[in-house]
């Protein structure tokens, strides 16, 4: 829906996602950019399973190991995204297409046309974070939110350290107070998945 912002949780590689997250999806439909590599992907399958087949958690493509993909020889690159899209395929039923977003929003015109063979058309970059990559203050990440929480803006959020979970009441109530809906990247830009 027009006038929604986007939140992009990915998991960072020393910890697990947090299931926590659900409570939060439980009020909105959600991207999910994965990085295959995490065990924690695969550990919470069964739960994440049933919210994509619903459509209310979409999934893309953020890699195997979270690698800066300019750093790597197109081979690399392709390897990076294949094994994802691999995973996501056997785990989840779907591949991701269009969308990958780079780690750290790297990528370079040999990365999108690697992308781009591999059905990756669409790189995502973000407008705002909520800063939570790293363990942050819950009062700090509320003030991110209000920053950066507006109408069709792609915000990046990390769904791996327990201040978010404990913000969730003063993210819905400033996304309900701005009138804001939270959509798939799907939703936003009518795709299909495959």
């Amino acid at each position: 829906i027009p006038g929604s912002p986007f939140v992009d949780p990915e998991v960072d590689p020393e910890q697990k996602f947090n299931p926590l997250y659900k409570s939060l999806v439980a009020f909105f439909a959600i991207t999910f950019f994965v990085t295959g590599g995490f065990d924690s992907w695969t550990d919470h399958k069964a739960e994440l399973r049933p919210l994509v087949e619903s459509g209310q958690i979409q999934l893309g493509n953020h890699t195997w190991t979270h690698a800066d993909l300019t750093s790597l020889s197109t081979e690399g690159v392709a390897d990076e995204l294949s094994r994802c899209k691999r995973f996501l395929r056997n785990i989840f039923g779907v591949d991701g297409t269009p969308f990958f977003r780079p780690p750290y929003g790297y990528h370079n015109d040999t990365v999108d046309a690697v992308a781009a063979e591999l059905g990756y058309t669409t790189p995502v970059l973000w407008f705002g974070s909520l800063s939570d990559s790293g363990v942050i203050t819950e009062k700090y990440l509320v003030q991110c939110a209000r920053r950066y929480f507006h109408p069709q803006t792609v915000i990046i959020g990390h769904a791996n350290h327990p201040p978010v979970t404990h913000v969730y009441p003063q993210l819905v109530e400033i996304i309900r107070e701005r009138r804001l809906n939270m959509v798939t990247l799907d939703d936003y830009f009518a795709t299909r998945r495959t």
